[in-house]
């Protein structure tokens, strides 16, 4: 059995110039990286914890930085152990470090990335630390304009042995560009070409689902809410268009086939539902403008009810009367309409509709849009305990009689206050 000191040895090949040796001991470390590995130490050994104080790397971390930009099967493992190593804090620091993010975002964001999915991977993993959130919701990625990209620009520094630069090089001085609006922009544009199974054919190398836990890593913050509920241009170059709330161009996954993509996307609409100065953007339709304070920015609203809704409802009919209260998209679904088939994805919207009854405003446009009528039919139809808990406190909260005091918009309600659960910690409702 091999022992810590011959893993140690392998070290020194990760630098050797010769790029079968730096495979193979590459390859023959990465086994070592899973958690519970006998020998995984070894990578954090020199690393120091102590929140901003995690900037120390060690030189095994850095060798496998920079071997995320080797040759292909390389390239793979370096990328497979980071993400596999990331779940140690004492990574944070390296992990977020500036010229590293602007890498990893970039290799995100050229659509000839083959491995721009474990990119994706590792980048979910880094922003669960709420430090690494703050460097990609400041980061700023060199560009140059490139007609040949969906993105219509080359990321100057995704350059590497698995996505070479493009011939001939785009011409210009590189311009610094906001790098959350480019990933939202590439998430969306992803996921239209994500059907086809032929790589050569799609626009993008990579699904790119998992840049929806990011979004929703970097909703946890309170900066990162104010990113998706602050009114920007449509186009992520900054370039003369319509403005609107970043996320709104999320919500079309809530019923996307893939559980990342679309639970990613459902803990972003509930995240940013925390905000309660933000209900109405939330609920208003496209047709209106509002502002979400303190910008006084005015944009379509969000509109997020028939996507929060549609993943709850089934194919249950409804009388005429009710039927005329659902926004247009639940109106007359089939008979082969299916709910959101994982309890996790259907939870987090409940518990957005919830939120959502937070303020007096929230509550009298949920109970005018028919959303009693749909949770009462999920109610009947749940078959796990925790979800059919928060239904019940949800339909309490919309079937209550308002007071004087609870009336007010502005005062908040506690979510646990009807069920005599505000102490019980399985009934708070936490960010995701």
């Amino acid at each position: 059995m091999a022992t810590a000191a011959h893993f140690q040895e392998l070290f020194q090949f990760l630098r050797d110039k010769n790029p079968q040796v730096r495979q193979i001991a590459l390859a023959n470390l990465l086994g070592q990286t899973p958690k519970g590995s006998p020998h995984r130490d070894l990578f954090y050994s020199g690393l120091k914890g102590g929140g901003l104080q995690q900037k120390q790397e060690n030189d095994i971390i850095r060798d496998i930085k920079i071997l995320c930009r080797d040759q292909i099967a390389t390239a793979h493992d370096a990328f497979r152990a980071l993400i596999n190593l990331s779940d140690n804090s004492l990574l944070v620091g390296t992990l977020s470090e500036v010229s590293f993010m602007k890498f990893l975002v970039s290799y995100i964001l050229n659509f000839q990335s083959i491995l721009a999915d474990l990119a994706s991977m590792l980048l979910s993993n880094v922003t669960a630390s709420s430090s690494a959130c703050s460097v990609l919701l400041n980061l700023k990625i060199p560009v140059l304009p490139d007609s040949r990209s969906p993105m219509k620009i080359y990321p100057v520094d995704s350059r590497s042995g698995t996505c070479p630069a493009p011939v001939p090089y785009p011409q210009g001085e590189p311009k610094e560009v906001h790098a959350l609006p480019l990933l939202v922009d590439a998430f969306v544009k992803a996921a239209r070409v994500a059907d086809d199974k032929d790589l050569d054919k799609r626009p993008f190398k990579g699904d790119l689902h998992f840049l929806a836990s990011v979004f929703a890593n970097i909703s946890t913050t309170p900066a990162g809410r104010s990113f998706f509920l602050t009114p920007r241009s449509a186009d992520p170059l900054g370039e003369d268009a319509d403005v609107e709330y970043p996320l709104s161009k999320l919500l079309a996954f809530t019923e996307h086939k893939d559980t990342i993509r679309r639970g990613g996307v459902a803990s972003v609409i509930k995240n940013c539902a925390f905000q309660s100065s933000a209900h109405r953007a939330l609920l208003a339709e496209e047709n209106e403008t509002v502002t979400v304070p303190p910008s006084s920015v005015a944009a379509p609203g969000i509109d997020i009810l028939p996507y929060v809704l549609l993943p709850l409802a089934g194919p249950e009919e409804f009388d005429l009367e009710d039927q005329d209260k659902l926004p247009s998209a639940l109106q007359f679904l089939p008979p082969t309409k299916t709910r959101e088939p994982d309890p996790v994805i259907r939870l987090t919207h409940v518990e957005t509709l919830l939120l959502l009854c937070t303020t007096h405003w929230g509550r009298q446009y949920l109970r005018s849009h028919g959303v009693y009528e749909v949770v009462r039919a999920l109610h009947e139809n749940e078959t796990v305990d925790k979800v059919s808990e928060h239904v019940e406190r949800l339909v309490n909260l919309l079937k209550r009689d308002e007071t004087k005091e609870t009336a007010q918009d502005g005062a908040d309600l506690h979510l646990g206050a009807d069920n005599d659960e505000s102490d019980d910690g399985d009934s708070r409702i936490e960010e995701i």
